[in-house]
């Protein structure tokens, strides 16, 4: 069994918790009126979307490390339609994801052993 690394673990939790308080805050914004708020489901899809990508980097998914940073790509993206200062917190939030899932002992954790196809 290969050692997750502390920065993966850490990473991964930050992102799970993330989603899940994201997903808490945002469905107590569904009520039960017409018409449905259907952002507050696209928003919700997201956070979930976070969730899944923590859990599965705890358990070594090399996909996850590529949805965490697509996820926080996203959030980039979508912070250019706010301030200056969004766009410039989550940039360097991409920057740590991306240096410390990707960096070489980031690597060898999410990378596969020989023959293994499992994953």
């Amino acid at each position: 069994m290969k050692k997750r690394p502390l920065s993966v673990t850490i990473l991964a939790v930050i992102l799970a918790a993330a989603g899940i308080v994201g997903l808490i805050y945002h469905l107590t914004e569904i009520k039960t009126v017409s018409p449905f708020p259907w952002e507050v489901l696209w928003v919700s899809v997201v956070r979930l979307v976070a969730i899944v990508a923590g859990v599965f980097m705890l358990r070594g998914r090399n996909w996850a490390r590529w949805v965490a940073i697509a996820w926080i790509g996203f959030h980039v993206g979508i912070s250019a339609f706010h301030s200056a200062r969004e766009v410039v917190m989550h940039a360097i939030l991409f920057a740590v994801f991306a240096y410390f899932l990707f960096r070489r002992v980031g690597s060898m954790y999410f990378g596969r052993p020989s023959g293994d196809y499992a994953r």
